[in-house]
């Protein structure tokens, strides 16, 4: 059985320069979490994407949450909203396996990793018409492309792909807003 290559950093900016998707492109030290992000003085902060990557409670449906970096995600409320069993942060293992990415990597970008089409994306519908902030693959480097364009890039790649509007919530799983964490 042949092993899939996972796209890193430069594959990722290279297939965005070959199909003439316009980027702005900052490299930094590795981040781990949102508040890391924010205290490399990036430029577009309001941007910023925090990824979420979740599973169900049979492990048998994988989601991609993408929320402002200032959103907190109920993800009891979400789990009315997606149409889901109870939700829980997958493990690194379970992310490894399906995108590619490692622990602060997370990114819509890792669907482009996954070959059985396995991960539901849903994007917070705050990001429609607008740009957000994501990794290419890897946690030195963010780039800034316009939703839409990421949108056509990597809806091919996964299950399903679609705009929600997240519920918040001040009391939430991931409080230190954590890139991912188990």
């Amino acid at each position: 059985m042949e092993e899939h290559r996972h796209l890193g950093m430069e594959d990722i900016l290279g297939l965005l320069r070959s199909k003439g998707i316009a980027f702005e492109e900052a490299r930094h030290p590795p981040v781990f979490t949102i508040e890391e992000m924010l205290e490399q003085d990036l430029p577009h902060p309001e941007l910023i994407a925090k990824n979420l990557f979740l599973r169900d409670d049979k492990k048998r449906r994988y989601y991609l949450v993408v929320a402002r970096e200032d959103q907190r995600v109920d993800l009891k409320a979400l789990r009315t909203v997606i149409g889901s069993r109870p939700l829980s942060m997958a493990s690194e293992e379970d992310l490894m396996s399906h995108l590619g990415l490692t622990r602060g990597s997370v990114t819509p970008f890792g669907i482009l990793n996954d070959p059985d089409r396995s991960v539901d994306v849903v994007v917070d519908s705050s990001f429609r018409g607008s740009r957000m902030g994501v990794h290419p693959n890897d946690n030195t480097c963010t780039v800034w492309v316009g939703t839409e364009d990421l949108e056509s890039l990597i809806s091919d790649g996964c299950a399903s792909f679609a705009y929600a509007d997240l519920p918040t919530s001040d009391r939430c799983v991931h409080r230190h807003s954590y890139l991912w964490h188990p």
